[in-house]
């Protein structure tokens, strides 16, 4: 371990030949390309910090029907109210989060 721990201090050039044939190193063929996870760690704090202006019930269950991918029903079941009154909740919710990321936009 020290000795692989000692070779991290020696770098090799990224245009240097890799392998018998010369193919390039994994590395270099990937420098330049678009990190899409990138964007979705942006995402993910404009849907944390849009999310936490929700009442908690709200929050709750827009996080079980996107995050853990929960039906209408089986939230139903676990909040004690009607797949119907989930349906309207949801969608009352998707609204309120479109009008505040507009809002967010906007600014």
């Amino acid at each position: 371990q020290a000795m692989e721990a000692g070779g991290a201090y020696r770098s090799t050039s990224l245009d240097a030949p890799k392998g018998e044939r010369g193919d390039s190193s994994n590395t270099e063929r990937f420098l330049g390309t678009v990190d899409t996870n990138f964007a979705k760690g942006e995402y993910r704090i404009v849907v944390d910090e849009l999310l936490a202006q929700l009442p908690e019930r709200e929050r709750m269950i827009v996080a079980m029907r996107f995050f853990d991918e929960l039906s209408q029903s089986e939230i139903a079941e676990r909040v004690g109210v009607s797949q119907m009154h989930v349906s309207r909740l949801l969608a009352r919710t998707l609204t309120e989060l479109r009008a505040l990321l507009t809002d967010e936009v906007a600014m």
